[in-house]
């Protein structure tokens, strides 16, 4: 397991929030909140928070505006990663993905079947980098939300966590963009 390197600064990071769902009003939205409230708690910052209905180019819409956005380094959306025919976050995230982070999915698996059991296998969450910007889609319940920030996007969005953390590489996600 990783640890806190106290000996290093905090570093917050500029976080968006999106809401995937054809009903719920921003005062219905527990999973946008539940991670807000981490988000601040943790000493980040809430960048951006929007809800959206279920419709692939709308969703990836919005995640390019954020990705070009200089002030945001996160996108977390929640909501619409199942497996429902209006169910296309995970979609619209792959149409902007310049690398997915397979990994992220399996260890929100991991963690869920901890808390699930087998249901675990009806979650599509992803993860992936583009324009410099990290970009995480997360089932829309608050407890799948609470697994996702507390298991794993607390430690890797947490620049003093050990062996590494995403923080430490996020100057190097658009070298590849930048004229050598």
């Amino acid at each position: 397991m990783g640890r806190i390197d106290e000996t290093k600064p905090f570093i917050p990071v500029r976080i968006a929030v999106l809401t995937v769902s054809d009903t719920r009003t921003a005062a219905e939205d527990r999973s946008g909140e539940t991670l807000v409230e981490r988000i601040a708690a943790d000493g980040h910052v809430l960048a951006a928070r929007t809800i959206l209905p279920d419709e692939r180019a709308e969703i990836a819409d919005q995640l390019r505006r954020w990705i070009a956005d200089p002030g945001i380094d996160v996108i977390l959306s929640t909501g619409g990663t199942g497996l429902t025919g209006r169910d296309v976050t995970v979609e619209a995230h792959r149409d902007v993905y310049e690398k997915e982070i397979e990994a992220f999915a399996t260890v929100f698996t991991m963690v869920s079947m901890q808390k699930i059991g087998t249901s675990a296998v009806q979650s599509r969450a992803t993860g992936g980098v583009a324009g410099g910007t990290y970009l995480f889609a997360l089932p829309g319940s608050p407890g799948a939300c609470r697994d996702a920030w507390d298991e794993i996007l607390h430690w890797q969005l947490d620049f003093r966590h050990r062996p590494c953390n995403f923080v430490e590489i996020m100057p190097r996600l658009d070298e590849h963009l930048r004229r050598k």
